[in-house]
């Protein structure tokens, strides 16, 4: 199934227990698609605290919060411009950045913390997550396309 998912530029969510290799199917996926020759940029959201991943994420404009000196810190989406994202753990992910997400995932766009000109990028991504996501949410309809589990 991998091999046909490498096929398609389509969002991929990979499900799994802890240590059944999703991170190897999706760097598979992005070894054996069009967009091999660009970045794969992992970000696992178990491992950040909550406060930051929008940070990760989406990146920074200087003076967006206290500390944010640099001009501009680019997010892991913008690292993985013409490649593919992991975003490791997606259930971790609080409930108002999955909002955010989920506009990254149809339109494409998003603006970085504290920045007022809308950013679009060109980027896959797969999520992973060893989650009933159907038991979190509470609804029958997760996934609706197929999915791969590992």
């Amino acid at each position: 199934m991998a091999k046909i998912y490498a096929g398609a530029d389509s969002t991929v969510l990979l499900l799994g227990e802890t240590g059944t290799g999703k991170e190897l199917i999706a760097r598979f996926i992005h070894e054996n698609s069009d967009r091999a020759k660009g970045p794969f940029v992992t970000l696992n959201c178990g491992a950040i605290p909550r406060e930051l991943a929008e940070n990760e994420l989406f990146g920074y404009e200087r003076g967006a919060f206290t500390g944010a000196t640099e001009k501009i810190k680019q997010g892991r989406f913008e690292q993985a411009q013409r490649g593919t994202i992991l975003l490791d753990e997606i259930a971790e992910l609080s409930q108002e950045l999955q909002v955010k997400l989920l506009r990254v995932l149809q339109e494409r766009k998003f603006y970085r913390l504290g920045g007022a000109k809308e950013i679009s990028v060109d980027v896959r991504v797969i999520a992973s997550t060893n989650k009933e996501l159907e038991k979190i949410s509470g609804r029958r309809e997760i996934p609706r396309r197929p999915f791969l589990q590992a």
